[in-house]
C-alpha cells in the first residue's frame, strides 16, 4: 500500500503514456514499457552471482553515464544507448538528480527534477513530454528496449551528504522515504537496478538514516522486485557501511581512478570473502582517458590497457560483473559545456574509444565456460623466487580464477613475463591450453599438458606491457574456444 503523500503525487502519472510519445520534443516515439522486454534479476542461490528470474546467469557489464538524464537530449541519448548495446553492455548507470548541479541546472529541455528543491515534491506535469521525469521515462524505456538495464541512482550523494541549499542537504529521512516510494512506483515495471549513495561515504547516523529511508521507500513501492545496492566514495565499498542490512542485495565498490592493483583492486577479493556472502561488483574503477590518480601533470591520462587490467583484476578477484567508464562519457562533455578534470574529447567521440569495445570480450570469455561455479584462486600462479615479478605488483599483478570442480582455470597476465601454473587444479589428466587476446576476443590453442606438472608459460608478447589470458581446460570437457558462446 502506497502512502497518501505518494498516492497523490502519482495520480496524474502513467508511465506507459509518459514514454509512449515524444510530444513537442520532435524525437522518435519511445518504445513500449520495459516490463514486457527484460526479465527480473535476482541473486543466485550461492549468493555469489546475479541471475535472471529463471536462473540464467546475468553478467553485469556496466557503463557510468552519470549525466545521461541531465545533459543529453533524446536523439543524443538514443545514439549513446545504441552504441553501448552494440558493444555488449548490459547495465547503464545514470543519476536521476545529477551531480553537475542537476537540482538547479535544467535538462536539455529546460526542466528541473524537483519543485522548490523538495525531494518530496518531484516536478511533474500532465502529458508525455512536459517535465524532467518524462525525459527519464524515455531514456529508461529506450534502454530497456535495447536490452539494457538502468542502474538508476535516485540522487547523487552531494544532495544527501553536502550542504547544498540553505546550509544543509536537500534530503532528510522523511523526504527521502517519500521520494523513494514515488520513484519506485514510477519505475516498478521497468528494467532498473537501484543504486543508492552516489560517490559519498557515510559519516554520521543521520546520513545512514537517509539512505535507509530511501531504500525503505523504494522497497515498499516495488515489493522488492528490483535489486538494490549502494555506490560509495572512492576506495570504499558498500559493505563497509551496509553489508549486513537486508535491503543491500549485492555489494558495489568504487575502487577508483588508480592503475595499480594494490591501490584498491585487491579489495574486491576482500569483499568477496565477507560473511554472509553477497555478490560484489566494482561499480567505478579507473576510467579510460582519465587523469591517472587525478594527477595528470605527473602521470598523464589512462589508456585502454589500464581499464582492461582493472576489468580482469576485478573479475578474477571474485566480482560477478564489472563497470567500465570513460572520463568524457560520465559527464557527457561536449564543447560549450563546463569540463570537469580535463576531458580529452567530446562524449560522442569517446563512446568509440578502444577500451569501451574491449570490455565485452571478458564477458564472452567467462560466459563461454561454466559461470555460476567460478571462484577466485590466485594460488594457481606459482610464486616466483622474486614475488614482485610473479605474481607481481602494481600494474604488473597476475591474477587467476577457476571453476570450483576444476573444469577450467584462467590466468590474467598483464605483461609478457614467464610464469608457472599449478595444473593440478584441473580435474582431468590433460589440460588444453589457449591464449585469449583481451583486445580482440580471439583465442589460439597452444597444446595439451599433463595436469601433474607446473609448466612454464609466456604470453605471445614477451617483454611487453601487453596483456593476455591463459585459459586451461579439462581437455575431456570439450569446451569451445574461449569467448565463443554456443
Amino acid at each position: 500500500m502506497l502512502s497518501p503523500a505518494v498516492s497523490s503525487l502519482l495520480a496524474p502519472i502513467c508511465l506507459a503514456a509518459a514514454v509512449g510519445a515524444a510530444g513537442t520534443h520532435g524525437a522518435e516515439p519511445a518504445p513500449a514499457p520495459a516490463a514486457q522486454l527484460l526479465p527480473r534479476l535476482r541473486v543466485a542461490e550461492n549468493r555469489r552471482f546475479l541471475v535472471q528470474e529463471d536462473g540464467t546467469p546475468f553478467f553485469w557489464l556496466g557503463d557510468t553515464a552519470w549525466e545521461l538524464f541531465h545533459r543529453l537530449n533524446r536523439e543524443e541519448a538514443t545514439r549513446y544507448l545504441e552504441c553501448r548495446a552494440r558493444q555488449g553492455y548490459t547495465v547503464i548507470q545514470a543519476v536521476a538528480i545529477a551531480e553537475l548541479d542537476g537540482h538547479r541546472d535544467p535538462n536539455a529541455y529546460g526542466h528541473l527534477p524537483l519543485t522548490d528543491l523538495d525531494p518530496a515534491r518531484p516536478a511533474v506535469q500532465d502529458g508525455p513530454a512536459n517535465d524532467y521525469w518524462d525525459q527519464v521515462d524515455f531514456i529508461v524505456a529506450k534502454a530497456n528496449a535495447l536490452g539494457l538495464y538502468i542502474g538508476l541512482l535516485p540522487t547523487w550523494g552531494r544532495y544527501w551528504h553536502d550542504e547544498v541549499s540553505d546550509g544543509k542537504p536537500l534530503f532528510t529521512p522523511a523526504n527521502a522515504e517519500v521520494y523513494g516510494e514515488w520513484l519506485g512506483q514510477r519505475y516498478r515495471e521497468a528494467g532498473v537496478i537501484w543504486i543508492l549513495g552516489g560517490d559519498r561515504g557515510i559519516e554520521n547516523d543521520l546520513q545512514r538514516e537517509v539512505i535507509r529511508a530511501l531504500a525503505r521507500g523504494l522497497r515498499r513501492s516495488t515489493g522488492g522486485v528490483h535489486l538494490q545496492t549502494f555506490h560509495p566514495c572512492g576506495g570504499r565499498g558498500s559493505a563497509q557501511d551496509f553489508h549486513s542490512e537486508d535491503w543491500l542485495d549485492f555489494n558495489l565498490r568504487q575502487n577508483g581512478h588508480n592503475v595499480k592493483f594494490n591501490e584498491g583492486y585487491q579489495n574486491t577479493r576482500a569483499d568477496y570473502d565477507r560473511e554472509p556472502a553477497k555478490p560484489v561488483i566494482d561499480g567505478e574503477p579507473v576510467y579510460e582517458d582519465h587523469p591517472v590518480s587525478f594527477r595528470a601533470q605527473d602521470l598523464g591520462h589512462t589508456v585502454a590497457a589500464d581499464v582492461r587490467r582493472a576489468l580482469y583484476w576485478d573479475l578474477f578477484g571474485g566480482a560477478c560483473g564489472h563497470t567500465y567508464g570513460h572520463h568524457s562519457v560520465w559527464q557527457m562533455w561536449s564543447p560549450g559545456k563546463a569540463p570537469i578534470n580535463a576531458p580529452l574529447m567530446p562524449w560522442y567521440e569517446a563512446i568509440e574509444q578502444p577500451g569501451a569495445a574491449q570490455m565485452q570480450h571478458a564477458k564472452h570469455l567467462l560466459l563461454s565456460r561454466p559461470f555460476l561455479t567460478r571462484v577466485p584462486d590466485d594460488a594457481i600462479v606459482v610464486t616466483d623466487r622474486v614475488p614482485t615479478s610473479v605474481p607481481g605488483a602494481g600494474r604488473y599483478r597476475f591474477t587467476a580464477t577457476r571453476e570450483a570442480s576444476g573444469s577450467y582455470a584462467m590466468v590474467y597476465a598483464p605483461v609478457g613475463r614467464r610464469f608457472r601454473v599449478r595444473l593440478s587444479v584441473i580435474s582431468g589428466r590433460t589440460a588444453k591450453a589457449w591464449w585469449f587476446n583481451p583486445r580482440d576476443g580471439k583465442a589460439t590453442a597452444i597444446g595439451e599438458f599433463p595436469t601433474a606438472g607446473e609448466p612454464d608459460f609466456i604470453s605471445p608478447s614477451p617483454g611487453e606491457l601487453t596483456d593476455w589470458v591463459l585459459v586451461l581446460d579439462d581437455a575431456a570437457k570439450g569446451f569451445p574456444p574461449p569467448g565463443l558462446l554456443q
